[in-house]
Protein backbone atom coordinates (compact mmCIF):
# COMPACT_ATOMS: atom_id res chain seq x y z
CA UNK A 1 0.00 0.00 0.00
CA UNK A 2 1.41 3.38 -1.03
CA UNK A 3 0.39 5.11 2.22
CA UNK A 4 1.63 2.44 4.60
CA UNK A 5 3.18 4.01 7.70
CA UNK A 6 2.99 7.52 6.22
CA UNK A 7 1.18 10.61 7.45
CA UNK A 8 0.25 12.58 4.35
CA UNK A 9 -1.46 15.52 6.08
CA UNK A 10 1.50 17.79 6.77
CA UNK A 11 1.41 21.19 5.08
CA UNK A 12 3.36 24.44 5.08
CA UNK A 13 0.84 27.16 5.82
CA UNK A 14 3.40 29.85 4.99
CA UNK A 15 3.41 28.59 1.41
CA UNK A 16 -0.36 28.87 1.05
CA UNK A 17 -2.40 31.77 -0.30
CA UNK A 18 -3.88 34.24 2.19
CA UNK A 19 -7.13 32.72 3.49
CA UNK A 20 -8.52 35.18 6.04
CA UNK A 21 -11.11 36.53 3.58
CA UNK A 22 -12.40 33.13 2.45
CA UNK A 23 -15.77 31.60 3.26
CA UNK A 24 -15.51 27.81 3.21
CA UNK A 25 -18.44 25.41 3.36
CA UNK A 26 -18.30 21.89 4.71
CA UNK A 27 -21.07 19.46 3.84
CA UNK A 28 -20.78 16.49 6.18
CA UNK A 29 -22.37 13.05 5.91
CA UNK A 30 -24.02 11.77 9.06
CA UNK A 31 -23.28 8.16 8.04
CA UNK A 32 -20.16 6.67 9.69
CA UNK A 33 -20.06 9.67 12.04
CA UNK A 34 -16.98 8.46 13.90
CA UNK A 35 -15.10 8.91 10.64
CA UNK A 36 -16.85 11.99 9.23
CA UNK A 37 -16.52 13.90 12.51
CA UNK A 38 -12.79 13.16 12.49
CA UNK A 39 -12.55 14.45 8.92
CA UNK A 40 -14.59 17.54 9.81
CA UNK A 41 -12.38 18.28 12.81
CA UNK A 42 -9.25 17.90 10.68
CA UNK A 43 -10.63 20.20 8.00
CA UNK A 44 -11.89 22.82 10.43
CA UNK A 45 -8.61 22.87 12.38
CA UNK A 46 -6.53 23.21 9.22
CA UNK A 47 -8.74 26.00 7.87
CA UNK A 48 -8.47 27.96 11.12
CA UNK A 49 -4.72 27.28 11.32
CA UNK A 50 -4.35 28.71 7.81
CA UNK A 51 -6.23 31.90 8.64
CA UNK A 52 -9.87 31.21 7.73
CA UNK A 53 -12.04 32.89 10.34
CA UNK A 54 -14.18 30.45 12.33
CA UNK A 55 -17.28 32.52 11.57
CA UNK A 56 -16.56 32.00 7.84
CA UNK A 57 -16.67 28.21 8.13
CA UNK A 58 -20.17 26.98 7.37
CA UNK A 59 -21.28 23.43 8.14
CA UNK A 60 -24.31 21.63 6.74
CA UNK A 61 -25.09 17.99 7.53
CA UNK A 62 -26.69 15.49 5.14
CA UNK A 63 -27.83 11.91 5.86
CA UNK A 64 -25.18 10.05 3.84
CA UNK A 65 -22.45 10.33 1.22
CA UNK A 66 -24.94 9.90 -1.63
CA UNK A 67 -26.67 13.10 -0.45
CA UNK A 68 -23.45 15.16 -0.48
CA UNK A 69 -23.97 16.25 -4.08
CA UNK A 70 -27.38 17.78 -3.41
CA UNK A 71 -26.18 19.37 -0.16
CA UNK A 72 -23.20 20.94 -1.93
CA UNK A 73 -25.37 22.20 -4.78
CA UNK A 74 -27.80 23.87 -2.35
CA UNK A 75 -24.90 25.39 -0.41
CA UNK A 76 -23.44 26.84 -3.61
CA UNK A 77 -26.81 28.35 -4.51
CA UNK A 78 -27.82 29.63 -1.08
CA UNK A 79 -24.66 30.35 0.95
CA UNK A 80 -22.29 31.20 -1.92
CA UNK A 81 -19.02 30.05 -0.30
CA UNK A 82 -15.64 30.40 -1.99
CA UNK A 83 -15.16 26.61 -1.85
CA UNK A 84 -16.88 23.56 -0.38
CA UNK A 85 -15.48 20.40 1.13
CA UNK A 86 -17.75 17.35 0.73
CA UNK A 87 -17.02 15.04 3.67
CA UNK A 88 -18.14 11.43 3.72
CA UNK A 89 -17.13 7.87 4.45
CA UNK A 90 -18.22 4.73 2.62
CA UNK A 91 -16.94 1.41 3.95
CA UNK A 92 -17.15 -1.69 1.80
CA UNK A 93 -19.79 -4.19 2.86
CA UNK A 94 -21.06 -7.47 1.49
CA UNK A 95 -23.08 -6.06 -1.41
CA UNK A 96 -22.54 -3.82 -4.44
CA UNK A 97 -24.05 -0.87 -2.58
CA UNK A 98 -20.50 0.38 -1.87
CA UNK A 99 -19.69 0.58 -5.59
CA UNK A 100 -22.90 2.40 -6.47
CA UNK A 101 -22.60 4.97 -3.68
CA UNK A 102 -18.90 5.63 -4.31
CA UNK A 103 -19.36 6.01 -8.06
CA UNK A 104 -22.44 8.22 -7.83
CA UNK A 105 -20.88 10.44 -5.18
CA UNK A 106 -17.65 10.91 -7.12
CA UNK A 107 -19.51 11.59 -10.36
CA UNK A 108 -21.89 14.00 -8.62
CA UNK A 109 -19.08 16.04 -7.11
CA UNK A 110 -17.25 16.02 -10.45
CA UNK A 111 -20.43 17.32 -12.11
CA UNK A 112 -20.72 20.16 -9.58
CA UNK A 113 -17.18 21.22 -10.44
CA UNK A 114 -18.09 21.30 -14.13
CA UNK A 115 -21.41 23.14 -13.76
CA UNK A 116 -20.59 25.73 -11.08
CA UNK A 117 -17.68 28.09 -10.51
CA UNK A 118 -17.41 27.18 -6.82
CA UNK A 119 -14.83 24.42 -6.32
CA UNK A 120 -16.09 21.34 -4.48
CA UNK A 121 -13.37 19.26 -2.86
CA UNK A 122 -13.84 15.48 -2.68
CA UNK A 123 -13.17 14.37 0.90
CA UNK A 124 -15.01 11.07 0.82
CA UNK A 125 -13.13 8.10 2.18
CA UNK A 126 -13.84 4.89 0.27
CA UNK A 127 -12.26 2.22 2.41
CA UNK A 128 -12.35 -1.57 2.57
CA UNK A 129 -12.77 -1.60 6.36
CA UNK A 130 -13.25 0.57 9.41
CA UNK A 131 -9.56 0.51 10.38
CA UNK A 132 -8.53 2.00 7.03
CA UNK A 133 -11.09 4.77 7.55
CA UNK A 134 -9.81 5.47 11.06
CA UNK A 135 -6.22 5.57 9.79
CA UNK A 136 -7.18 8.31 7.29
CA UNK A 137 -9.46 10.38 9.51
CA UNK A 138 -6.95 11.32 12.17
CA UNK A 139 -5.00 8.10 12.57
CA UNK A 140 -1.62 6.89 11.40
CA UNK A 141 -2.01 8.21 7.85
CA UNK A 142 -3.04 11.67 9.00
CA UNK A 143 -6.34 13.32 8.26
CA UNK A 144 -7.79 13.60 4.77
CA UNK A 145 -9.98 16.42 6.12
CA UNK A 146 -6.88 18.56 6.67
CA UNK A 147 -5.66 17.72 3.16
CA UNK A 148 -9.06 18.70 1.74
CA UNK A 149 -8.91 22.01 3.62
CA UNK A 150 -5.60 22.88 1.98
CA UNK A 151 -7.04 21.96 -1.42
CA UNK A 152 -10.10 24.13 -0.71
CA UNK A 153 -7.95 27.16 0.10
CA UNK A 154 -5.87 26.71 -3.03
CA UNK A 155 -8.90 26.17 -5.27
CA UNK A 156 -10.88 29.06 -3.73
CA UNK A 157 -8.05 31.44 -4.56
CA UNK A 158 -7.66 29.94 -8.02
CA UNK A 159 -11.38 30.42 -8.65
CA UNK A 160 -11.47 34.06 -7.55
Amino acid sequence: MATANRNLSHYDKDGLPKADHLKIGLVVSEWNTEITEGLFTGAQSALIDCGVKEMNILRWDVPGSFELTFGCKKMIQEAKPDAIIAIGSVIRGETQHFDFVCSATAQGIKDLNLHFTTPVIFCVLTDNNLQQAKDRSGGRHGNKGAEAAIAAIKMAVLGS
